[in-house]
């Protein structure tokens, strides 16, 4: 059953930074924890306090409004700091090289912090120039949510794999199919906001599909307006909570024992993103068989 979801909702300033900052919260989290993992691997159990007691300097520091920028500004000298020192942990102890969960955690960090570069730059744009909107490069921003995927992939570490070929696909993949086409098939004007709204509401399909699902997504700018939609195969949303899903930390009832790495944020920060921008928002859903979600936004 598709329902356009009207209803207002009330978002005070430090759950907003919430929001806005979730993902980058995620990234940081899976960050740390490689790294502890690392420094268990080494057996120095200091080895990388530096670095997690920086990651946690950094995530107190993107819950503050007054502070976002001033971390985001600075976050290539952290994470070149993080790196660096990870690359001082396989010199003195070059054993981790025959490790292969080592190696495995530093491709993770090495994926991971490269997207996190790419959030703080998508960050520091929406904070100096906020409601603006920006021609993005329709290859470049295909390419980001790849890149997305394939470090969403490194971190299942072996439990999922993404296929963007059905015929590739074996049992338990997830096929994903990303469609993104502008009026001139080179690039799109959008809010840089919109681009995060759309990779959580991707996030969210994929967080509630199970392996072996399906996650479509499609972006298409036409001349008055911006449309987006996303559907998957997943868990689906019970009807009478559809309507309640917008609302900020709501689960619905049969995604509560599901162990994730967000905040319950996504679909509050997608329409509150749509709602700055006086577009729409329809959830299309059925328990037990996906959720299809469309929006559409006027151009200026």
């Amino acid at each position: 059953m598709q329902i356009e979801i009207k209803k207002d909702i009330l978002i005070s300033p430090d759950k907003k930074v919430m929001m806005d900052m979730h993902s980058l919260y995620n990234i940081i989290n899976i960050i740390s924890g490689e790294l502890q993992i690392l420094e268990m691997l080494s057996d120095d159990q200091r080895s990388m306090k530096e670095c997690v007691d920086l990651c946690l300097e950094i995530k107190d520091g993107l819950t503050h409004a007054d502070k976002v920028v001033e971390y985001a500004e600075n976050i290539d000298h952290h994470l070149d700091f993080i790196q660096e020192r990870t690359r001082e942990l396989f010199i003195k102890y070059p054993q981790l090289k025959d490790e292969p969960d080592a190696m495995e955690s530093l491709e993770n960090i090495k994926s991971v912090l490269d997207i996190l570069k790419v959030r703080a730059t998508e960050i520091l744009a929406r904070y100096k120039e906020p409601g603006q909107w920006k021609s993005h490069d329709l290859k470049e921003l295909t390419q980001n949510f790849l890149d997305v995927f394939a470090a969403i992939e490194k971190n299942s570490k072996g439990k999922y794999s993404f296929v963007y070929n059905i015929a590739a696909r074996k049992k338990d993949d997830y096929f994903v199919h990303l469609d993104f086409q502008s009026i001139d098939n080179i690039s799109l004007s959008m809010p840089p906001v919109f681009q995060d709204a759309m990779r959580d509401l991707i996030a969210n399909a994929r967080k509630y599909t199970h392996p072996g699902g399906n996650v479509i997504a499609g972006l298409l700018e036409e001349e008055q307006r911006l449309l987006f939609a996303v559907e998957d195969t997943g868990i689906g949303i019970p009807e009478p909570e559809i309507e309640k899903v917008v609302d900020f930390e709501f689960r619905a009832s049969n995604a509560r024992s599901r162990q994730t790495m967000g905040g319950g944020f996504g679909l509050t920060k997608a329409y509150f993103v749509i709602k700055q921008f006086n577009g729409r928002m329809w959830i299309d859903s059925k328990e037990g068989r996906g959720t299809r979600i469309s929006i559409q936004i006027p151009r200026p």
